[in-house]
């Protein structure tokens, strides 16, 4: 997915995006109907990449759109020229023109969901090799198919192996393991199929009565901005453990999950990574204790996160 500046919409007035959180866009748009709950996306500014999410949810409305068409041929595909006049040029006809014709016309309005897993990957990309990664060389869609394989090779290779266990443990990039209801929208339109972790609701309920409002790092914390952090790969073992979870701020999950964050298992402290020590807010956390008493399956499953995060990355 295209965002920021440089995304092109010279035939329409622009999206709302907040690219780490949601993305916007209609049935004007190519490849509007490609998306789904599940799918692993990338975000770029077309100059380098940002990040790396998986959609959770897409909500679908009906909607007006103002199109900026060219007087000679009708396209929507126009661009606005910074510098040159006339200010507008047809990328089909050539034609160029100071005031493009309008045209009002309704819309499907989609906007996609991802800040639970998205991970900051602020140039790690640079825009010749994401764009040697698209599935169709030469696509100039906003939002176009990536080789996903070969993008997951690149991450490694540029040291963020992070970002890739990641995505492949939220995403559905195999839709045989998908699980639970078609979703009708009011209006006729049908989202993906969701898949459901079995249990979810019951776990952090059961994490959240015995820990209360609080966040195992940083204390106490409203229940909304709370989840229940496995800790342990979910994706790979596939069970809700009794005590194999905590409550964390959805921060300090993302974090954690990404190994930033880690209990020292000996002392029970919490040891954050270099990385971090640059924000106050995640500074004063290291080596700090945790904010409850754990269970000893609890200190069991940190110490293996110790093994995976800290002494097999040698650190």
């Amino acid at each position: 997915m295209a965002a920021g500046d440089n995304r092109g919409h010279g035939g329409n007035a622009g999206y709302d995006d907040q690219y780490d959180a949601y993305y916007s866009w209609d049935s004007n748009v190519p490849n509007h109907k490609k998306l789904s709950v599940g799918d692993p996306v990338a975000l770029w500014d077309k100059e380098r990449l940002l990040g790396v999410s998986v959609i959770e949810e897409i909500d679908i409305s009906r909607g007006t759109k103002v199109l900026q068409r060219c007087p000679a041929c009708g396209t929507t595909r126009i661009s606005v020229r910074k510098r040159a006049t006339p200010r507008h040029r047809c990328m089909k006809c050539r034609h160029q023109f100071e005031t493009p014709s309008t045209d009002v016309v309704e819309v499907d309005e989609f906007r996609a969901r991802y800040d639970a897993a998205w991970t900051s990957l602020d140039g790690v990309l640079d825009e010749r090799t994401v764009r040697s990664l698209a599935v169709h060389p030469g696509d100039i869609n906003a939002m176009r198919p990536l080789d996903w394989a070969a993008f997951g090779e690149a991450l490694i290779a540029a040291g963020a192996p992070h970002a890739v266990g990641r995505v492949d443990s939220r995403a559905d990039i195999d839709r045989q393991h998908l699980s639970g209801p078609q979703v009708e929208m009011s209006h006729g339109f049908t989202t993906a199929l969701v898949r459901v972790r079995r249990g979810q609701r019951q776990f952090r309920e059961q994490i959240l009565a015995v820990q209360g409002s609080s966040c195992a790092f940083t204390g106490g914390a409203p229940a909304r901005v709370l989840e229940a952090g496995h800790l342990y790969s979910y994706a790979e073992l596939g069970t809700h453990f009794q005590h194999g979870g905590l409550m964390l701020r959805r921060d300090i999950h993302r974090l954690f999950d990404d190994g930033a964050l880690a209990v020292e298992p000996s002392a029970l402290r919490a040891d954050v990574a270099p990385e971090l020590h640059t924000f106050p807010q995640y500074a004063r956390l290291h080596d700090a204790p945790l904010r409850l008493r754990l269970r000893d399956e609890q200190v069991d499953w940190l110490a293996k996160h110790w093994v995976e995060h800290r002494l097999a990355a040698g650190g």
